[in-house]
């Protein structure tokens, strides 16, 4: 059974977040402190759900030390900090996603999930991503549509493996001009508009009911789960 940590100290939102975990099938351990969570780490754990506003340590701190320990295990933050500074200083402290506080429950169980998809994924072939019937071969450089390859460019291609790698979650436009596009990206995101748009087609998606790839005004795209 998926095993998973839950260190938040607010019994509002452990409490509900137990139950909802329970009721997907995980084997669920909750903590309201940092040295407990820590103190939880040397058992075998799939996936931590990390509060950021611990009554005894910051949530950064557990997570950097997490990662000194060489603890591979997906973290998913839970913050109030919305600002985009805290949320880049969360993934560098070795955070693999994170939600905002307040969050939808389907939100966080879908990043949950997405975040052991990815971890299975990385187990099990590094050079494979799967989500829906979506299936890319990185290193071969070719993408399915079930048994159906898929002819995409260069750009397509990378555009769909960003995307399906954080499947489940929103991937800002700053993000994929920078992963895709790289120094040459402009202050225009056009170019990746069209791009989008070329790669929905290739993928058969519907203009008005995205099934593959939705737009999160003003935030960025996200590859459904």
């Amino acid at each position: 059974m998926t095993k998973v940590l839950l260190v938040e100290d607010d019994s509002a939102i452990s409490g509900p977040l137990v139950r909802a975990l329970g009721r997907e099938g995980y084997d669920v351990t909750a903590v309201a402190t940092g040295e407990a969570a820590l103190n939880e780490m040397i058992n075998p754990i799939d996936l931590v759900v990390l509060d950021l506003g611990l009554p005894d340590m910051d949530g950064l701190d557990v997570a950097r030390k997490a990662r000194q320990e060489g603890r591979d295990f997906p973290i998913l933050i839970l913050t109030a900090r919305s600002e985009e500074v805290d949320m880049v200083v969360s993934l560098d402290a070795g955070a693999d996603d994170y939600v905002t506080k307040p969050f939808r429950l389907a939100e966080l169980l879908a990043r949950v999930r997405a975040l052991l998809r990815r971890s299975v994924q990385d187990g099990r072939s590094s050079d494979e991503l799967i989500a829906q019937d979506i299936r890319v071969d990185v290193d071969a450089h070719r993408a399915y549509s079930g048994s159906r390859e898929l002819q995409l460019t260069a750009k397509e291609f990378e555009l769909l493996t960003v995307l399906i790698s954080h499947a489940g979650s929103v991937v800002s436009r700053e993000e994929l001009m920078r992963l895709v596009w790289g120094s040459a990206a402009d202050a225009s995101t056009k170019k990746l508009d069209m791009h989008i748009s070329w790669l929905r087609r290739k993928l058969g998606d519907d203009v008005n009911a995205p099934h593959y790839v939705s737009t999160v005004r003003g935030m960025g795209f996200r590859f459904e789960i």
